[in-house]
């Protein structure tokens, strides 16, 4: 069975750091793209960050270029989202998705205004609130 699961989110003031941690099984982990989507209030799901599992490589929406890192435990079959310099328009559901076409991935994440949808698994989210 296919398991994505996040954890990490909770409150925090503008300025502050959290850490995500997304936690996959069920899976060949190295032949998947991770990415992470988020989901504000009254807004479409976008992208914000993705990773290859199997060469490493990054990818990040504009909007989080500079301030989030996303990152790959391997072995733990875990991909990580380091927020740092939080503002209060990062308040949002944060998602951990992964599909088997980093193609199609990058271009998610990476395009403004395209469709967070169509990966092959999601995670059910957490939540993230940054203060003013």
């Amino acid at each position: 069975e296919v398991q994505i699961v996040e954890s990490g989110g909770g409150l925090v003031q503008a300025g502050g750091s959290l850490r995500l941690s997304c936690a996959a099984s069920g899976f060949t982990f190295d032949d998947y793209a991770i990415g992470w989507f988020r989901q504000a209030p009254g807004k479409e799901r976008e992208g914000v960050s993705c990773i290859s599992s199997s060469d490493g490589s990054t990818y990040y929406a504009d909007s989080v270029k500079g301030r989030f890192t996303i990152s790959s435990d391997n072995a733990k079959n875990t991909v990580y989202l380091q927020m740092n310099s939080l503002k209060p328009e990062d308040t949002a559901v944060y998602y951990c998705a992964a599909d088997k076409d980093l193609l199609h991935t990058v271009v998610t994440v990476t395009t403004p205004g395209a469709p967070a949808y169509g990966m092959d698994y999601w995670g059910k989210g957490t939540l993230v609130t940054v203060s003013s």
